[in-house]
């Protein structure tokens, strides 16, 4: 199910390739297959073309930390706590500070 969606995703990209809600749509079902390295991919032409409120790094963290490199990790959730703040979100701030000291006990 999981390939026909992201396969669905990749032809609506091809039609419109700086779709934002399908480049993160697409970057999602990629996390959700494991499949971290191209879900990054995606993830960075969505926050290179689209001002997130802070969510999406928090899928850029996750895909960071699957793949073993925690110091990339700690900069998406650093990002992300920028645009949470800037867009009035104080429990994402709360969340991505909480992960981002729990990260740092890791190094």
């Amino acid at each position: 199910m999981q390939n026909s969606r992201i396969d669905e995703l990749r032809k609506a990209l091809e039609k419109n390739p700086n779709n934002p809600l399908g480049l993160y749509g697409l970057a999602s079902e990629l996390f959700k297959a494991k499949r971290y390295d191209e879900a990054l991919v995606y993830l960075d032409r969505y926050l290179s073309l689209h001002e997130d409120e802070g969510a999406a790094y928090r899928l850029l963290a996750q895909c960071y930390l699957n793949i073993g490199n925690i110091e990339k990790a700690i900069e998406a959730y650093e990002k992300g706590i920028e645009q949470a703040k800037k867009f009035n979100h104080e429990s994402m701030v709360e969340e991505f500070s909480r992960e981002i000291e729990m990260l740092r006990d890791m190094l």
